[in-house]
């Protein structure tokens, strides 16, 4: 008996002590050098060009989205689901990034990434896509959402990378 008493009395010292272990790591977001992380990125989203990138990033997806009516090109099926998906989903990233850049910064690469498949869906998409007015279309609103994602990149990774004064 008294042996069946001493196993129990370790398994709840492990028991405490793997649960104590358990609890440090779920309070990780209290880590001093992820809340310094945090707060350069967030103060490197509030510059007057992180935000301005942003803006026009999104008045970009949501020209992505609405081109196929805005342009004409509303009939070429494929061409017009892809636009609304990317112009969408690009519409609700950059909706995330300016809410809350300092968890988010990680994802700032998929912003030139949408925008460098805008410009290459004309001629990848399955069909005869590649109208003059999906090319332009695609190219103009894709080469500005490039643009204006790598300011957005840029300004996260030149703000964020500066010493504290």
């Amino acid at each position: 008996m008294r042996w069946a008493m001493t196993v129990v009395q370790q398994w709840d010292r492990i028991s405490e002590r793997w649960g104590a272990a358990m609890i440090e790591q779920t309070h990780m977001a209290t880590h001093p050098d992820l809340i310094e992380l945090r707060r350069r990125y967030d103060a490197a989203s509030a510059s007057p060009i992180a935000e301005g990138a942003a803006g026009l990033a999104f008045l970009g997806a949501v020209f992505l989205a609405a081109s196929p009516w805005i342009v004409g090109f509303s009939a070429l099926t494929a061409i017009t689901v892809s636009n609304l998906i990317a112009g969408g989903a690009l519409a609700a990233l950059v909706i995330a990034l300016t809410a809350a850049y300092g968890r988010m910064h990680g994802l700032t690469f998929v912003v030139p990434a949408i925008g460098i498949w805008t410009i290459v869906a004309p001629w990848v998409i399955v069909g005869a896509m590649d109208t003059t007015r999906t090319i332009w279309s695609n190219a103009c609103a894709g080469g500005a959402i490039v643009f204006f994602g790598l300011v957005m990149l840029a300004v996260g990774f030149l703000r964020a990378r500066r010493p504290a004064l």
